[in-house]
């Protein structure tokens, strides 16, 4: 049985900081809120009470998992909400203990009494968290959901129900695992990036495929700019002074542009040399991620927490490797980048409650690894090589968040993951595909044999490594 799963599924635009503890929970919300219209119980709610599990419960704080649901609640949608009216609603929220519930009706909402960290973790999965609405006639309604990386929120019962079904993928090339993939690309005689398109378009316009593509990338370029263009300590009491200003000054001087595509035409002007491609590179992953960790807007990719990578490889590809780059490029790296990250997440995690940190930073550098390889020319088994080698060197890398909060070591880790990606596309690149020994679908295996083996100390709970080491009073 193969499961569908679009670029627009693993390319997610919402608000930092985390996708799994953020993003998820306000999609929690929202589906709450529809099985209530559904079961025509959303007039008769007088409460409401959110209970979270494991992860969400640690380190909810530090990822903003209560904001996320009060916003949900309220109705507001992350791709599209004004990122500037978040504070606002949140502090009104606080101020007078009152919700305006998908955003109909107002409801009490004592925030320490209606959000109730909970530090057991419920069976299914370490994101978990329970809606309780309470109704007119005394009854309650409840539902629990879980939230399972990039974004992907699903129910245990529904989860169980497809295993049971056999559930066809509509995709005219259903892909499992990587060597699904590369049989369609030698039997059809196509590159990976033309196998993702006709499956793209077997669900939806041609067009509308284009516009949100670019949709992406835009974000993305947009993302980038906020982060090199704002300075100031970052939120939460870690007081992390922003880094991408500084280096962005220091590397572009006084050149002038008035927006995100001038920028980019500028930057295709500056000094090549290897220590400044570094500095550059360094510079648009650290933006993405502290305008991320300032709860900004930015793209999953596959998760928040590792949001920088994709951009800043393909920025790279685009101001660095390929003055000629454009919307054709751009759109053959997002698509082989996802399909990447699909096949990641069929196989293994993009959790990091789940997986630890190789299943955000290894897997986001094995998708833009990937996908940088397709750009600069290379051959499908060359651009799942890259994949391959890209995780291969990530693999156990563990997450241990210092206070909870994507910040500390997740936005350098996003440099890294990104320098680690063109290495490995490089590598790719030089070798004769045939001589690799360990296949990608291989080191998706054993990323998920390491994931089921690591200490839950060391998956996004803040129990182990730096998070105890550093405490929030060293900062």
């Amino acid at each position: 049985m193969e499961e569908c799963i679009s670029v627009f599924d693993m390319l997610k635009i919402g608000v930092g900081p985390s996708s799994s503890h953020t993003l998820g929970p306000w999609r929690a919300a929202e589906r709450f809120l529809n099985e209530l219209r559904t079961a025509n119980k959303l007039s008769k709610t007088t409460a409401v009470k959110v209970d979270l599990y494991g992860s969400l419960s640690l380190t909810g704080k530090g990822h903003a998992t209560d904001l996320a649901v009060m916003l949900g609640l309220s109705g507001q949608d992350p791709e599209y909400i004004p990122v500037e009216n978040i504070d606002q609603i949140i502090t009104e929220i606080k101020q007078k203990n009152v919700l305006f519930l998908g955003n109909e009706m107002y409801i009490p909402f004592p925030i320490d009494e209606a959000i109730i960290f909970n530090k057991n973790f419920l069976p299914f999965h370490a994101n978990g968290l329970t809606f309780t609405a309470s109704l007119v006639d005394g009854s309650t309604y409840s539902s629990t959901f879980y939230s399972i990386g990039g974004g992907f929120v699903v129910k245990e019962e529904r989860a169980n129900a497809k295993k049971k079904q056999e559930i066809k993928c509509a995709f005219p090339f259903p892909i499992q695992n990587a060597a699904e993939l590369l049989e369609y690309t030698i039997t059809e005689k196509k590159s990976i990036s033309e196998i993702v398109y006709a499956n793209e378009i077997s669900m939806r316009p041609e067009a509308e495929v284009h516009r949100e593509l670019m949709r992406i990338w835009t974000t993305m370029l947009e993302c980038m700019y906020i982060g090199c263009h704002s300075e100031g300590i970052l939120p939460g009491g870690l007081n992390v002074r922003r880094r991408a200003f500084d280096m962005h000054q220091n590397l572009i001087g006084l050149s002038n542009y008035n927006s995100p595509q001038e920028w980019l035409e500028c930057i295709r002007k500056t000094e090549v040399k290897f220590r400044q491609i570094l500095k550059w590179v360094s510079c648009f992953a650290l933006a993405v991620n502290e305008v991320n960790a300032a709860l900004g807007r930015v793209v999953t990719a596959p998760t928040n927490g590792s949001a920088g990578v994709i951009p800043a490889v393909l920025m790279y590809y685009m101001v660095i490797e390929n003055h000629q780059a454009d919307e054709k490029h751009i759109k053959q790296f997002l698509m082989v980048a996802g399909e990447i990250g699909s096949i990641f997440k069929k196989g293994s995690t993009i959790s990091a409650a789940m997986g630890g940190c190789q299943a955000e930073i290894g897997v986001s550098s094995a998708m833009a690894a990937g996908a940088l390889c397709e750009v600069m020319g290379g051959t499908p088994e060359q651009v799942l090589m890259a994949a391959e080698i890209a995780m291969e060197h990530h693999l156990g890398l563990t997450c241990d968040p210092i206070g909870g909060l994507v910040q500390i070591p997740c936005i350098e880790r996003n440099t890294m993951g990104a320098i680690k990606a063109i290495n490995a596309a490089e590598l790719a690149m030089e070798t004769d595909a045939k001589n690799a020994k360990v296949p990608l679908d291989k080191v998706i295996d054993t990323m998920w044999q390491t994931a089921k083996d690591m200490n839950s100390k060391y998956k996004e709970t803040s129990e182990g490594g730096l998070a105890v080491a550093v405490n929030m009073a060293d900062c």
